[in-house]
């Protein structure tokens, strides 16, 4: 189904029904501060699953990440960081970057990266946030491509439903999504790293 729902001030009953459809293990596609992006509960397995198989490539070798709504869920999810990269990641967030931190026994095994790491987002957009608190625990994040080389990303939402409405459970229309996804900063080093330059630029 494709579910309108308005960023500045998303529906609760909206934002509820999202949430149940994640619990039953459904698979979204909502919008971030970036691109759209494809999603369900991180302990899922089987959806996880079926997005690697959506994405085409093995759940276990997938460098899935994962949106938290404030950075009070990082403890459960990560292993302790430096205050250093604690400010960097406070004087960011929400914004449009992924950092890359050393991952806790508490995240999936199907979404840890080969080498115990796991990319954690919070973007500045009320929708997937709203969501997360709602369910009460992340959603898995991965980016979706357009299939054309010149577009990387579809920014147009009923376009992103006429091509995954047969393959998700809800596509979120959340207006028109950017072009351009988040800046990768892998913090699991002596020095913060950036990975992938993206959207934002860091302070």
């Amino acid at each position: 189904m494709l579910l309108k729902i308005y960023p500045e001030n998303p529906s609760p009953r909206q934002i509820r029904t999202v949430a149940e459809c994640l619990m039953d293990g459904g698979i979204i596609i909502y919008p971030t501060d970036t691109v759209y992006g494809l999603g369900c509960d991180i302990f899922k397995s089987r959806a996880v699953e079926r997005i690697a198989q959506i994405k085409g490539i093995r759940a276990d070798k997938a460098n899935f990440s994962f949106i938290c709504n404030d950075l009070s869920q990082l403890a459960d999810y990560s292993r302790p960081i430096s205050n250093e990269i604690f400010k960097l990641m406070r004087k960011n967030l929400p914004g449009p970057f992924t950092f890359i931190l050393n991952a806790s026994n508490n995240v999936p095994k199907l979404i840890q990266s080969k080498k115990k790491t796991v990319g954690i987002r919070i973007p500045n957009n009320n929708i997937p946030l709203e969501i997360v608190k709602e369910l009460g625990h992340p959603i898995m994040s991965t980016s979706i491509h357009d299939d054309d080389e010149i577009i990387e990303y579809t920014t147009d939402p009923e376009l992103i439903y006429e091509k995954y409405n047969q393959i998700v459970d809800i596509v979120i229309d959340g207006g028109y999504g950017d072009n351009e996804a988040s800046t990768v900063i892998d913090c699991t080093g002596e020095e913060p790293l950036i990975v992938r330059e993206g959207k934002g630029m860091l302070k």
